[in-house]
């Protein structure tokens, strides 16, 4: 492998802003990009399925990639590049590794639904063509097929397989996978917010993470208080931003996230057919969570310092 990465941390599963004529708003996917940084994030990564990748042409997809890399000063940018088709899987991983990109994430297949052994060829075969680490991503919800514990052991071999994604909800078989790749150099990340927490406790490193779009600060604090051990700081941390968590996954992802940027003025709500908006009936949950966070914040900001009391 030609170069590391450093998958520690908080690495914000990015939007893709719309304008009124469906074409990408750049120029506020940017904006959205720096914001982030300045936040104190360890990285992003766009195009994946919070970025609406399945309906975005593969010369969008590689633009999205090279604005964000255009907007950012020192964060790595991991792009989502994976398909249900190992080829054009391998053309997305080869055109993103030629803009720029510092890591790949590689969702599993969907819907063909390929034994283990196929998984093993698909991501190998990507693996061994582009110079750049990947993270393989299992998220069985969305393809109807999971990355069993012996097939991810068996992709931590491979110097240019780097993590695994973790978005099942098994917690006891993430555990295995930390446990049984503790000998390599493959990091396990939540891509689940509420399971960030549980995950780290059993050997993750981090978390892709939707809520980071809007609560960034947050969730470096929360990530970076249980990588230092400090899990009563992050328990609190993960209980305010639960209520968050569960509103973000009210309809199918990133459609709520997309409405609370619109709330938040970071980006337009707008999704791509067949996405459509927020059913109305959910949002006035969404928006008293985020006044609540907007409050605790402010609380925060303007607590007198222990000296001073």
């Amino acid at each position: 492998m030609t170069q590391s990465l450093d998958l520690t941390g908080v690495f914000p599963a990015m939007c893709t802003p719309f304008d009124d004529d469906q074409r990408i708003d750049f120029e506020t996917l940017q904006q959205d990009a720096q914001r982030l940084e300045a936040a104190g994030v360890d990285g992003l990564v766009p195009v994946g399925s919070t970025g609406e990748s399945a309906t975005l042409t593969h010369d969008e997809h590689v633009r999205v990639v090279e604005a964000v890399i255009d907007a950012v000063d020192d964060v790595p940018v991991i792009a989502g590049s994976g398909s249900n088709n190992t080829r054009e899987a391998l053309e997305l991983s080869e055109r993103s590794a030629d803009a720029g990109a510092d890591g790949l994430l590689l969702i599993s297949p969907y819907y063909n639904k390929p034994e283990q052994r196929g998984l093993v060829d698909h991501y190998r075969t990507i693996a061994d063509a582009v110079d750049l680490p990947q993270i393989v991503y299992n998220v069985p919800s969305r393809t109807g097929q999971t990355i069993e514990p012996d097939t991810a052991v068996e992709l931590a071999s491979h110097e240019n397989i780097a993590g695994y994604k973790a978005a099942s909800g098994d917690l006891g078989v993430i555990g295995e996978i930390a446990e049984r790749t503790m000998d390599e150099e493959f990091a396990v990340l939540s891509g689940d917010d509420a399971m960030t927490l549980p995950i780290i406790s059993v050997g993750g490193t981090g978390t892709i993470s939707v809520a980071a779009n809007i609560e960034p600060e947050r969730t470096c604090a929360m990530v970076g208080a249980a990588l230092d051990g400090d899990y009563a700081r992050a328990q609190n941390l993960h209980h305010e931003l639960g209520p968050l968590f569960r509103e973000l996954f009210v309809e199918t992802n990133p459609i709520p996230v997309k409405e609370a940027m619109q709330i938040r003025g970071y980006g337009p709500a707008r999704m791509r057919p067949p996405l459509t908006r927020l059913a109305e009936e959910y949002r006035a949950d969404l928006e008293a969570v985020l006044d609540d966070l907007e409050r605790e914040t402010t609380d925060v900001a303007n607590a007198e310092p222990e000296s001073d009391r």
